[in-house]
């Protein structure tokens, strides 16, 4: 059977205005601070070298706000996935992602299954991921990590 391996890719966080969040229902304040990335396009291979899996616009938005007298931090991670003649399993192993500043792993946060339930189709994830303040604050990058895994030839 044939296996993707893993790859990885990295979005840095640039400050950001809090436009653009409204379908994330983001409830914005006086304090709210937006982080945004993005990768446009990156493949995942499988072991063979061919292509097994292709992510497009992968947008990374996190978000430190308060509601309800709350104050919490969120990552948002957004992406367009495509698997190219191969099919994923029914339990997949997901991903992962890692808050970074600079070259310091701050925390690692995982997914463990992608919406990709046919081969050849693009299909839109979103996920969200509650992080620390601190881990929030210091943050200057994100990588994005496809985990290796099983997948059916088409």
């Amino acid at each position: 059977m044939p296996a993707l391996q893993e790859t990885r890719t990295v979005a840095t966080f640039t400050p950001a205005k809090p436009a653009g969040l409204a379908d994330l229902g983001v409830p914005l304040g006086d304090t709210t601070v937006v982080k945004k990335g993005r990768v446009h396009e990156f493949l995942q291979l499988l072991q063979d070298g061919a292509i097994g899996r292709r992510f497009q616009d992968l947008r990374v938005i996190g978000v430190q706000t308060i509601e309800a007298g709350v104050p919490s931090a969120r990552v948002f991670v957004q992406f367009e996935v495509f698997g190219d003649n191969t099919a994923a399993p029914a339990n997949g192993v997901g991903f992962e992602v890692a808050l970074l500043a600079g070259a310091q792993r701050l925390a690692s946060l995982s997914s463990s299954s992608l919406f990709l339930p046919y081969a050849n189709f693009w299909y839109a994830n979103r996920f969200v991921f509650e992080v620390p303040m601190a881990d929030f604050d210091q943050a200057d990058q994100l990588e994005f990590i496809a985990k290796p895994e099983e997948v059916r030839a088409v």
